[in-house]
């Protein structure tokens, strides 16, 4: 397979992130965790896939989240959230924004609805995405800009309503094997013949090591992920949130097919200029590193911390019962030019041979109504 060769710009960004990384091998005895790995070459300060100025979303980049696709994704959401707002004080927070097309969408479509956030704050690490998300904002909903706050860190309390599209599933993980001998370990980094290479050791965290234990079929050569993260990541939102709501959209299983026994390989990817790589090593900084979600987990997290468990289905079941069909039914199919566009992204975004049975939505709630348009059917809660 031939790849696109990065510009020497980015493959100097791509060497430094490699160098730093090293160091904290070296520092480390010779050995971090993946998650370390993925945390640094990701999230790095102006060296990370998120953190540096490369151009990551839309057909110039290395994948195409849904916003992207067509607006139609943000007025379908749009309906679920007009519902809960006037059960919060109005206010909603995103997580991991991209290009800003998702807020400003829904900006649009709230606003049509008589029911714009009073404000609307993005929570992003990467100061070149901020400056993106500013910019769509500005072009698109130009009024509503002054609605829009951003942080870099959680605020103590907030109500309202928190969102993330496709942010689960770039947060570390950490690997993990059953070795041929039946025995359990943690792999993780080091460096050999001056190269990046996996490395198998014993667990040094009982919390990921009883995990391992209770998730990890008993098949020799069997490796797969487990997130720390998002299990951290859901507790903390819990805490933060006073009353609303939590709703989550990204691709994944439950636990029983994640930890299935035919899944022996994982779920990690890499994601570059828009070919999907098995090597995590390649060009740190330059590719995106994911993996899938393990929704039986974030649920189990949430309702730990005290939440609701709203509901859990496919994208394409939550945006048709959101009324994704009946908007796509308003447009004039006369008019191929405009409408063949949208009825294409709209086949995307529910088809489940493209993303509609792979990704999935979840829904947690907290002082505010249990019965969500979104999950009014199709729910699979009982799955989990």
């Amino acid at each position: 397979m031939s790849l696109p060769e990065p510009s020497a710009d980015a493959l100097a960004t791509s060497h430094a992130l490699s160098h730093r990384i090293a160091a904290d091998i070296a520092a480390a005895d010779g050995w971090i965790s993946f998650a370390h790995f993925m945390q640094q070459a990701l999230y790095a300060p102006g060296l990370g896939y998120y953190a540096a100025g490369s151009r990551k979303f839309g057909a110039d980049g290395d994948f195409v989240t849904a916003p992207e696709l067509t607006p139609l994704f943000a007025q379908t959401l749009a309906r679920q959230l007009a519902e809960l707002l006037p059960q919060t004080a109005g206010n909603i927070m995103e997580f991991g924004a991209g290009t800003g097309r998702l807020a400003a969408d829904l900006l649009l479509a709230l606003d049509a609805l008589g029911c714009a956030p009073a404000q609307y704050f993005i929570v992003d690490l990467s100061p070149d995405l901020v400056e993106r998300q500013r910019d769509t904002i500005a072009r698109l909903a130009p009024a509503l800009l002054p609605r829009v706050q951003w942080l870099a860190a959680l605020p103590e309390t907030f109500d309202g309503i928190m969102l993330g599209n496709e942010v689960l599933d770039a947060m570390p993980c950490e690997l993990v094997v059953r070795q041929q001998d039946g025995r359990l370990q943690q792999r993780g980094v080091t460096i050999r013949d001056g190269a990046f290479c996996f490395d198998d050791r014993d667990f040094g965290d009982a919390t990921l090591a009883a995990l391992a234990a209770e998730l990890v079929p008993d098949i020799p050569g069997y490796v797969t992920e487990i997130s720390l993260a998002n299990r951290a990541f859901i507790h903390t939102l819990a805490g933060v949130l006073q009353r609303g709501a939590i709703l989550m959209i990204d691709y994944g299983h439950n636990a029983g097919e994640y930890y299935h026994p035919e899944r022996s390989m994982g779920t990690l990817l890499g994601h570059y200029r828009h070919h999907t790589l098995h090597d995590p090593f390649y060009l740190p900084g330059l590719m995106d590193l994911t993996t899938h979600v393990d929704f039986s987990a974030v649920a189990q997290s949430g309702l730990d911390a005290g939440l609701d468990l709203i509901g859990y289905l496919s994208q394409a079941q939550f945006l048709i019962n959101a009324g994704i069909t009946e908007r796509l039914s308003f447009l004039d199919a006369a008019n191929v030019k405009d409408y063949l566009p949208v009825a294409k992204a709209a086949q995307r975004l529910l088809s489940p041979q493209e993303m509609g049975e792979t990704f999935k939505v979840i829904g947690f709630g907290k002082q505010v109504a249990i019965d969500w348009v979104g999950f009014g059917s199709g729910d699979r809660c009982y799955t989990l």
